[in-house]
């Protein structure tokens, strides 16, 4: 086995009239410059790690064409669902699509020396933004994790990827963290984060005994990240 790689956020289009340019200037030809990175530091032994808003397709079909551009990069994949694929659906289906594609959803996929687990996440409690609403959507995907972690039949370490980062902006303990602790998870990787604010509030490295890292493209500028996890 190679090595493991990980990039959130790669907003590709979806056949969908999105121009990312709006976000920034460095988020402009996004796609062109994902796809080149990619191929220069992945090889076809690695492992790379997709936690979420992968495509602006609202449909499965519409999105075909950005999951076959993936297929064809080097490298296994593990996806995961952000809060804009719309297009994510049937796990079953999603997962007989591609040999080198993994999707996960309430399970989890083993390898050499790792597992990987893990769920979308949501805006955590305690957030500013946080309304009652949102209690019921958190609470699913604190359930949505476990499912995760209990389907690992493996003493192999884990790493939990989620879209989400799993704290609020005040960075405070909730029950993902009791969730990841509990389950003994060393290694984090996040994304959805975009602005220079929350790129320098966020937890980047070792708290609560768990690793975190920040894997948004257009902060790792749009290159895939090896992941450490010893």
């Amino acid at each position: 086995m190679g090595k493991l790689f990980a990039i959130a956020d790669l907003h590709f289009d979806g056949m969908q009239d999105k121009p990312m340019g709006v976000f920034g200037s460095n988020w402009e030809n996004h796609i062109e410059k994902i796809i080149s990175n990619w191929q220069e530091v992945v090889s076809d032994e690695d492992i790379v790690l997709v936690p979420g808003d992968i495509s602006w397709a609202m449909y499965l079909k519409e999105a075909l064409a950005d999951l076959r551009t993936i297929h064809e990069l080097p490298g296994k994949k593990v996806l995961l669902r952000g809060n804009h694929d719309f297009w994510w659906e049937r796990i079953k289906y999603l997962n007989s699509l591609y040999d080198n594609m993994m999707f996960l959803q309430n399970n989890s996929f083993c390898f050499e020396k790792f597992c990987i687990c893990g769920s979308r996440g949501w805006i955590c409690p305690g957030s500013k933004n946080f309304e009652e609403k949102d209690m019921k959507i958190f609470t699913r995907e604190v359930a949505r994790l476990e499912l995760s972690l209990q389907s690992v039949n493996s003493d192999r370490d884990i790493i939990v990827m989620m879209h989400y980062p799993p704290f609020n902006e005040s960075n405070e303990e909730n029950e993902i963290i009791e969730m990841l602790n509990k389950y003994g998870v060393k290694k984090v990787v996040y994304g959805h984060l975009h602005d220079k604010y929350s790129f320098e509030n966020t937890i980047i490295g070792e708290k609560w005994g768990i690793g975190f890292q920040l894997v948004s493209a257009d902060y790792l500028n749009f290159t895939p990240v090896e992941v450490k996890y010893d």
